[in-house]
């Protein structure tokens, strides 16, 4: 999958475009995909990512990086062998682009409000 473009609220990927928080992974995506706590990210909500067991989970916090993702959040997922890394919306998606063609079995968690 490749992530066309992001702007606040908006977010295309393989041509199609979602105006919701969305879960990418393999070559699908979960759009409308919402927290529990709005700008908190629990182990609860990540359960789409815990199902296909990726090596690298990518968090795109928001444009401004309001969504936080508390410690007990970052330590359930490196029980589940899951590596982390956080960054605003823009960074996570440019991530996500360079990490998806290595062939790392990655998804990404994408924030695309504040």
């Amino acid at each position: 999958m490749h992530i066309d473009s992001y702007k606040f609220g908006k977010i295309v990927i393989d041509g199609v475009e979602y105006g919701s928080d969305c879960i990418v992974f393999g070559n699908s995506v979960k759009s409308n995909w919402r927290r529990k706590k709005g700008h908190l990210l629990s182990d609860k909500d990540l359960q789409p990512v815990i199902k296909n067991k990726p090596t690298l989970l990518i968090v795109g916090s928001g444009k401004s990086g309001k969504m936080k993702i508390p410690n007990e959040t970052r330590h359930f997922l490196l029980e589940e062998e899951i590596q982390l890394e956080i960054d605003d919306t823009n960074k996570a998606v440019e991530r996500f682009n360079e990490l998806s063609k290595t062939g790392v079995k990655i998804a990404a968690a994408l924030h695309l409000t504040c």
